[in-house]
């Protein structure tokens, strides 16, 4: 049967009162990399932050030794095996929209409910065997802390005007948790927007004519690399080949607009459709649209896209 995380493992063993080096040197003591922070606050004291972490039982003995206050930081992610789901309560109800993921069946598998001095809400997950990057959903007031980021591990506290307030245990599951289902959850709290739809320019002959494509981009002056992804998109549906989309597309080439920048998004509205922005055989046999340019300035094609 799969174990607890060692951060849960040692989360539940010390009380709300602990004292923060004791907490600190458990937590190393288990394998879980920590960091201090500001006594009372929530920024990393060393250098380079939560890349500092580490579970070396002489450096955190020595860090907490000098800063005997220091609330106790903890990578998320891979680096510790726990990952948070940062419920927020600060001009938006987080609980409202992480209730409707509940239900949802979305957020299932925690193993440790934390809450915060401001009356929001940690949940703690083991991390995944893959990484799993941060990111926020601010309408939704939820927050992910995987891979790159990190999180205040409770028993630190905060000075909240002029009062302290700790990171206080909640819950702890009776099981061990599972792994988040990351993206099915950012899926729910940020839905994909449709596609912004544009004026389709004249047709020719069954598809569109690439050049009156261009002239209609090079009269614009807001959105252009969104409208020329758009733009190289529906060339690519129409079966234009790549290279004459990309020689129309580098006529409106303008100091701000310039072909580096046209060359990877034309290349991305093909991939978007064909999977692949152009044929081996169409680049070798097709020659640079700035034939008297510079060696160094000819357009290669993007990579990478």
């Amino acid at each position: 049967m799969a174990a607890r995380t060692a951060f849960t493992t040692v989360l539940a063993s010390l009380g709300p009162e602990a004292p923060l080096p004791v907490a600190a040197r458990a937590f190393a003591a288990a394998g879980v990399p920590v960091f201090p922070v500001a006594p009372g606050g929530k920024h990393p004291i060393t250098a380079h932050g939560f890349h500092d972490a580490t579970s070396d039982l002489r450096q955190v003995e020595a860090w907490w030794g000098r800063f005997p206050g220091g609330n106790i930081g903890v990578p998320t992610g891979q680096a510790s095996g726990v990952s948070v789901v940062d419920v927020d309560v600060h001009g938006v109800d987080g609980f409202a929209a992480f209730r409707r993921a509940g239900r949802a069946g979305l957020v299932t598998g925690w193993e440790a409910l934390v809450r915060s001095p401001t009356d929001g809400l940690h949940v703690y997950y083991p991390a995944a065997d893959t990484e799993q990057a941060s990111w926020q959903a601010g309408d939704a007031g939820v927050d992910f802390r995987g891979d790159r980021g990190y999180i205040i591990a409770p028993p630190s506290r905060r000075v909240i005007d002029g009062e302290t307030k700790l990171y206080r245990l909640a819950s702890v599951s009776p099981t061990p948790g599972g792994a988040l289902d990351v993206e099915a959850l950012r899926t729910f709290l940020i839905p994909p927007r449709p596609p912004r739809r544009f004026p389709i320019p004249e047709r020719r002959s069954g598809r569109t004519d690439p050049q009156k494509l261009a002239n209609w981009l090079g009269a614009e002056r807001t959105d252009r690399n969104r409208k020329l992804f758009w733009a190289s998109c529906v060339l690519a549906e129409e079966g234009v080949p790549f290279r004459d989309a990309l020689d129309a597309m580098l006529t409106v080439e303008q100091p701000d607009f310039g072909s580096r920048e046209i060359t990877r998004t034309v290349a991305s509205g093909y991939k978007r459709i064909h999977g692949t922005p152009t044929s081996a055989s169409d680049r070798a046999s097709r020659p640079s649209p700035k034939r008297d340019a510079a060696p160094e300035q000819r357009l290669a094609p993007a990579r990478g896209l």
